[in-house]
């Protein structure tokens, strides 16, 4: 059992890596905020039935955590996306590496314990990402990297919401109904910014959208789920640092990156930094699960 769930989180970690290359070829015909929307739009038809199958599911709609998040969830991705139009696919996978640290200080900040070796952990994932805005070189301005960075802080209180929401018996009505709230909240932000989205897209831009839809979101989240419930916390959180990987392995190699030293050391350093975090807290196993519940960013 252990091996298949594994293999789920492996998969869930691949498909959120795919999420950056994916976006950016939607990215060459949308605004970003058009194109958070119709990937939600995507993984909200999928989520569907999970959404309505149940009273406990559809009750969900009417939790003001579960509302919570999901309007979270919308807006982290919004300004992500806004983000990764400002820098390379390789800077915002990498700079995404530095979620574990943000969430060991989180937990201490709550009044959780966090251990000696995750504070290493943070030190090093916050160089990194000091290192990679300190100079970027030419894989991104600014204002991309401010606004990648600020993402991480929304998908953040995003994992917090998540730890109010009710229990159900089913793994995805959770994320079915988040999903849904999601995209009711990205509906109107893109309305405002730039109007009705277009639908006359290359069949390129169409499958990064439906790719993101349905890889990048609503498989990841029942992926993640399956196999965070089967292993222990500190384990699966380990499995976080295959998105940055990937997406910086496929920034470099699809999309030929430029990728200067600050950026290659800073990756490093935040991947490496984000491991020694969750393996130091796996005497505080219980919160690892829930704060890497779904963690996507892509």
């Amino acid at each position: 059992m252990n091996r298949l769930a594994f293999l789920a989180l492996a998969l869930a970690g691949l498909a959120w890596g795919l999420g950056f290359p994916l976006g950016k070829l939607a990215l060459r015909e949308l605004d970003p905020a058009h194109m958070v929307l119709l990937r939600f739009v995507v993984a909200s038809v999928a989520a569907c039935p999970f959404a309505f199958a149940t009273k406990e599911a559809r009750a969900l709609f009417r939790s003001p955590p579960v509302l919570l998040a999901g309007a979270l969830y919308g807006l982290a991705f919004v300004i992500q996306f806004e983000g990764l139009a400002g820098v390379t696919v390789t800077l915002a996978a990498l700079l995404v590496g530095a979620m574990p640290a943000l969430i060991a200080v989180s937990a201490y900040l709550m009044g959780e314990r966090v251990t000696r070796a995750s504070w290493i952990g943070v030190v090093a994932a916050t160089g990194g990402a000091a290192l990679i805005a300190g100079k970027p070189g030419a894989a991104g301005t600014a204002i991309g990297i401010a606004l990648s960075l600020a993402s991480l802080l929304v998908f953040l209180a995003w994992l917090l919401a998540l730890k109010r929401v009710p229990a159900t018996r089913s793994a995805m009505a959770v994320p079915a109904v988040t999903l849904i709230v999601a995209t009711l909240t990205v509906l109107p932000i893109a309305l405002l910014l730039h109007g009705a989205p277009p639908l006359a897209l290359s069949p390129v831009a169409w499958s990064g959208i439906i790719g993101q839809g349905l890889l990048s979101t609503f498989l990841a989240t029942a992926a993640w789920q399956y196999g965070a419930a089967r292993v222990d916390s500190a384990s699966a959180g380990v499995f976080i640092n295959i998105e940055p990987l990937i997406g910086a392995a496929l920034g470099i190699g699809l999309f030929g990156d430029p990728v200067g030293w600050p950026v290659l050391v800073g990756g490093v350093l935040i991947v490496l930094g984000s491991i020694v975090v969750v393996r130091g807290e796996r005497p505080t196993a219980s919160h690892a699960a829930d704060a890497t519940h779904g963690l996507s960013m892509e």
